[in-house]
């Protein structure tokens, strides 16, 4: 029994907590600042005080609408294992967001919510924040990325094509305020080179 109990402890400090470890090395985003089409921007990892700024990018792009509320931004950041949210800053005001879920038994990374603040769209931080979620999947050595898109935003669906998803069927009825259908979006990252 002590031989098994040893052996089990020497068995997840090796490989169970490995694994765990790599995931977190992953999640472990360095604040910094990067370059996007020729304009500096902070890139950091979202905290629970960006919550009333990331609603207010929310409300600006949605008309005066908040898809997730306080209480679901502060769930979703308090999950430091299975959850990845960002924010870009601009001279300290925050103007893009995105966020992820991580599932490590389906390899899938869903992107939950991407939106640029409406002065600074058309500037590539949205791009740049989705390539930058496939990048880190990648690392994780996920299969796929996944999300979904209004029918009627045709302008983020382009966007999405032109960095690699495809149409993965549509979910009818999907959005609570409305009842707009969602285009579900799929882009398989085990093909890119």
């Amino acid at each position: 029994m002590i031989m098994w109990r040893k052996f089990k402890n020497w068995f997840n400090q090796n490989f169970y907590n490995r694994e765990a470890q790599l995931r977190q090395r992953y999640l472990d985003i360095k604040n910094h600042d990067v370059e996007i089409n020729g304009t500096q921007y902070f890139l950091a990892k979202a905290m629970i005080p960006d919550i009333p700024e990331i609603l207010g990018i929310e409300r600006a792009v949605y008309g005066g609408q908040t898809p997730w509320d306080d209480r679901a931004f502060r769930s979703e950041l308090m999950r430091k294992n299975d959850r990845l949210y960002l924010v870009l800053r601009r001279n300290d005001w925050l103007v893009a967001f995105i966020g992820c879920s991580l599932n490590d038994h389906t390899k899938d990374c869903h992107i939950t919510n991407v939106a640029v603040a409406p002065n600074f769209q058309n500037h590539g931080l949205g791009y740049f924040l989705v390539t930058t979620i496939i990048k880190k999947a990648r690392q994780m050595q996920y299969n796929k990325v996944t999300l979904e898109v209004r029918v009627s935003n045709t302008r983020a669906q382009k966007l999405y094509r032109d960095i690699g998803f495809v149409d993965n069927g549509v979910k009818k009825d999907y959005y609570f305020n409305d009842r707009e259908d969602a285009l579900n979006m799929m882009m398989d990252i085990t093909k890119i080179g």
